[in-house]
């Protein structure tokens, strides 16, 4: 967990630094940036799972339209499979999902620059199997050590429905490529459960805490299509 913060500093680190970078202040852009079509994947999720030696295998998609000066059609959609446990259990996850939303751009661009603070929502869906590998029961015996139980048994067709607040930052690194970070908090709104054990880890949503809410975050790396330019001028 600590290696996984360390990475996730300094990889905000370097793009905040990059994002710091703002060039020609002198001009002022008064009309809208192109509108475009932009199509990336999220880079973050095989580095964590690298550091951390999970046996995970997930890829996100992420994608977005501008359609006005500020406001962006978003689309995010994925695959996840990943090995969780805690204390009395072992169970695999596997599953897709998408999530439907937008982003509106805070930052003020100058002359030359297309970078953006954003904040959006999401709207998020999951269809997803868990398999209970292995249990223990949990008991207050103080003398007898509680057996292992070996399952194998998956349970099938399981859904989960949430909405999402997201804030992050992109940044033009070089002429239409993009790098970008963002943080979500995720509400649950509907779930279907296993039969006999709660779903802690959700595709998409991540891990699900007992208070129904959940933390996500990527880092992108994306390219830009513009669709229309738009005029500029200097002020």
């Amino acid at each position: 967990m600590n290696k996984t913060l360390t990475c996730i500093f300094i990889i905000n680190l370097l793009a905040c630094s990059v994002f710091a970078q703002v060039a020609e202040p002198t001009t002022k852009k008064v009309d809208s940036t192109p509108y475009a079509f932009r199509f990336g994947i999220d880079i973050s999720k095989p580095m964590v799972s690298a550091i951390n030696n999970e046996e995970e295998i997930s890829y996100e998609f992420v994608t977005d339209v501008q359609f006005s000066e500020k406001w962006f059609a978003a689309v995010e959609f994925g695959s996840a499979q990943k090995n969780s446990s805690d204390s009395f259990l072992k169970f695999s996850t596997k599953g897709n999902y998408v999530k439907l939303g937008f982003n509106y751009n805070l930052f003020e661009n100058l002359s030359g620059m297309n970078n953006e603070i954003l904040i959006g929502a999401r709207y998020g869906y999951s269809d997803f199997e868990h398999t209970l590998n292995s249990f223990t029961i949990n008991s207050n015996d103080l003398y007898f050590e509680n057996p292992l139980n070996e399952v194998g048994q998956t349970y099938p067709n399981l859904s989960a429905h949430w909405l999402e607040l997201v804030s992050g930052i992109k940044v033009e690194t070089f002429k239409n490529l993009y790098l970008g970070t963002s943080i979500s908090i995720n509400i649950l709104l509907s779930q279907k459960m296993p039969d006999n054990f709660l779903n802690m880890y959700i595709p998409g949503f991540n891990r699900l805490y007992s208070n129904k809410l959940g933390i996500g975050f990527n880092y992108t790396l994306s390219y830009k299509i513009p669709i229309r330019k738009s005029k500029s001028k200097k002020v």
